[in-house]
């Protein structure tokens, strides 16, 4: 008599447990959830990498400026359309719209 209920026992013990396990895992905290934070992960992962390159080419262009007086002059024309005394400016195109 205590061989089958024994091991009838450990059957259904085995089965709740079975079924706690897929549950969990296939819940809103399981695999799927896993999966979608791995993803979002190797996202910020990436923007972080584009991130660093971007503040390293201004990192570069700030020492340009510091360092190299024409290209100080190129950015000032550029940037605040300023040019020196006496030259000519030819407006060619539309003109930008702000």
């Amino acid at each position: 008599m205590k061989a089958p209920f024994g091991r009838t026992a450990y059957i259904v013990v085995f089965l709740l447990a079975a079924t706690y396990v897929v549950a969990t895992l296939s819940g809103a905290r399981g695999i799927p959830a896993v999966l979608a934070r791995q993803k979002q992960i190797q996202r910020l992962e990436d923007r972080n990498a584009q991130l660093a390159r971007e503040i390293e080419r201004k990192r570069d262009h700030i020492l340009r400026l510091q360092n190299d007086a024409s290209e100080q002059e190129l950015e000032i024309r550029d940037r605040y359309k300023l040019v020196h005394p006496g030259d000519t400016v030819f407006i060619t195109g539309q003109p930008d719209k702000k």
